[in-house]
């Protein structure tokens, strides 16, 4: 690698890690008031893309953003609130099944307005074109893990 593309390629790493920084700090701020986590709101959002169907655990963890989360602690935290409850799965006695509860999706309700918003006010100033070519790009550095 030249040495100016390993400058670009390390200022392209530090900015990325900076921008999620950012992201994170702002969507933590957002999810605060509420009561939320951005591990746990991802979680819920799973939870919800289930339709009602049950969720297991690893089901949820393999889709987590924030691959290093303990999800069993997380859980347990959004059962603690009601926003989860927990089953025993009739068939297999040893896998647990979970779901979103009526509160759990008032409260998603509630909060994709509000995400709606932030995501808005984040991306403000940058063109369609642009989204889909930065998207591109990180499909790109994510297909090499």
């Amino acid at each position: 690698m030249t040495n100016d593309k390993q400058k670009l390629a390390r200022e392209l790493v530090v900015q990325s890690m900076r921008t999620s920084q950012m992201i994170t700090a702002e969507l933590t701020c957002a999810l605060h008031p509420h009561g939320l986590t951005i591990q746990q709101f991802n979680v819920l959002r799973i939870l919800r893309g289930s339709n009602g169907e049950a969720a297991s655990l690893q089901y949820v963890t393999e889709r987590m953003i924030h691959k290093m989360s303990n999800t069993t602690r997380i859980v347990d935290k959004l059962i603690e609130k009601n926003l989860v409850v927990r089953k025993q799965c009739a068939e297999n006695r040893r896998k647990i099944d979970l779901f979103i509860t009526t509160q759990g999706l008032s409260l998603l309700n509630t909060l994709d307005s509000i995400i709606d918003e932030k995501e808005k006010e984040i991306t403000h100033g940058i063109q369609t074109a642009e989204i889909h070519q930065l998207l591109a790009t990180y499909r790109k550095i994510q297909s090499k893990y």
